[in-house]
This record gives structure tokens, sequence and C-alpha cells, in this order.
């Protein structure tokens, strides 16, 4: 790990309070659900450094899906192997329970569920008995129906426990010279489709593309919202005078995937847009 003194001391106490966490549970086999991101990379990392002073392997399992964006898996393997973890990537399909095509308002309680239940069976099976997730302390402020499941399924979220806030961790994780500090979150693609539309491969794959395209053009954050015959692009507001520069190019490339009538959303990049008409926001 990066020599420790050059951190602020808001980071060092971060730090410390993951690494108790760590070092309390490295002997029971600690696996961490791990895509990459900044969150699960941030505790993987310190998971290691904990492993390696107890001469205890960390696993890191990365699951491939149907409905995750595609194209960093083997990033996450080298990201893992090169914090020194076991990386093993799993095959899961959402659509053995045939619900989730249906894309109920609980969708992601159900596709938790069935991850982590899968990644349990695995993980014990290989005798690690810590399971790890990265849901943070942010996540209490929006709709996060899959944290249900994570509970009952007994997984373990340190960064939530710990009150540990996104931007703590991205701070935290640059200060340890972590990849993918500043790369933005990648949720699932079924996040791009209203609640009660049945799930398309074909529609989501071509979401997945078009976000892929815009990103091309120098947008960080970037959502694709499909409605019917209408597609809603999300980016920062701040990036608004960019898009306009570059809209005749983006409305092409969009219209060669398919797309015909496609907007600038006003109100910018948000997280979760598609839950504003969620009432009940607690399922979690």
């Amino acid at each position: 790990m990066k020599d420790i003194n050059h951190l602020t001391e808001n980071n060092v106490f971060i730090m410390d309070r993951i690494n108790r966490v760590m070092e309390e549970h490295v002997t029971e086999g600690i696996c961490i659900a791990f895509s990459g991101g900044v969150d699960s990379s941030l505790l993987l990392k310190i998971a290691c450094e904990a492993g390696k002073k107890y001469n205890k392997p960390v696993l890191a399992v990365t699951f491939e899906t149907k409905l995750h964006p595609h194209g960093d898996l083997e990033e996450a393997k080298e990201m893992a192997l090169s914090f020194g973890a076991v990386h093993k990537t799993i095959e899961v399909d959402e659509f053995a329970d045939p619900e989730i095509m249906h894309n109920p308002v609980d969708r992601c309680y159900r596709c938790k569920k069935l991850l982590f239940q899968t990644l349990i069976d695995y993980a014990n099976g290989e005798g690690y008995h810590y399971l790890i997730d990265g849901t943070n302390y942010d996540d209490l402020n929006a709709y996060r129906p899959g944290m249900k499941a994570l509970k009952e399924l007994g997984v373990n979220s340190p960064l939530l426990e710990l009150e540990i806030t996104k931007l703590q961790i991205r701070s935290l994780a640059t200060d340890l010279g972590v990849k993918s500090s500043d790369r933005p979150s990648a949720p699932c693609l079924a996040t791009r489709l209203p609640y009660g539309v049945k799930l398309d491969f074909d529609l989501l794959e071509r979401i997945d593309q078009g976000e892929k395209l815009i990103k091309q053009q120098g947008f960080y954050n970037v959502r694709l919202r499909a409605h019917e015959d209408i597609v809603r692009i999300e980016v920062d507001k701040k990036d608004f005078p960019l898009f306009m520069e570059q809209a005749d190019v983006i409305t092409k490339e969009l219209q060669a995937l398919g797309f015909f009538y496609i907007t600038l959303d006003l109100e910018g990049f948000r997280s979760g847009s598609m839950d504003i008409k969620i009432k009940d926001r607690n399922l979690s």
C-alpha cells in the first residue's frame, strides 16, 4: 500500500476503521463482491493488505450477468490480481427468476437475492465465510430494495455500517492510488427502462452501446433512459454546452442504433431518475 504519511488526517481515520474490520474477520476468509468500481476496489485493496499481514488469501468475485454493462470484466480481474486477491468470475442468469423479466419495482431485491445467494454458495464452498459488498452510507438516501436482500442473506456492508460516504470513498481511494477512484457508477442496465416494462435484451444492448458512444465524446456521467419511442439522455448539467456542440454527431450515432426520438433531459444526470414515481422508497 502507498505510504500513508501523505494521507489527510480524516482519510487516515477512515482507513483505520475499514482496516480494523478487515483484520477482525480476515481469518474467517474474506470474500468481496467485486465490480471494479471505486467502492468495492477500496474495500478489496484494504482487505488484501490485511490478508498479507495474516497470510490469508482474499477472494474477489465478479458477476457476469445479462443486465450489467459489459466490457469491465477483464479490467476488474487485472485490478483484483494487482491487489493480490484471488479472482473468480461467476456467470449468473438473472432470469432464473422469471419475474425479473417483467421489471417489477422490487427487481433489484430479486436480482441481489439471486446473485448473492450464488456468491455465498460458491464462497462458502471455497472456505470464505465473511461476505462483503460495496454498499455505502449515501445509498440510504436512494431507492435501494436490494439492500433488503443483503440483510436477509447476512452480507456485510462495511462502508454503510461505518457511515462512509461516496465522497470520502473517492478521496481515500485517490490517496491510495486506486485506479477506479474517479470511475462513474455503472448500475444495472434495467435502470434505463421504466418499471413494469418487459426487459428486452436487444434494447438494453443498444442502450449500452449508445452510452459508450456518448462517453467516448468526453462525457463522464451518461444515462440513456428509454420511454417507448423516446430515448432521454442524461449528462451532467455542466456538460450541456459540450453536448450541444456534439448534438448532431450524437444524434446520428443513436439513430444508427435504432433510436428515433432523441431528447436531452434538462434536469441533467441524476442517479435513480426512474424511481421518482415510487411512493414507498423504504422497501429496502
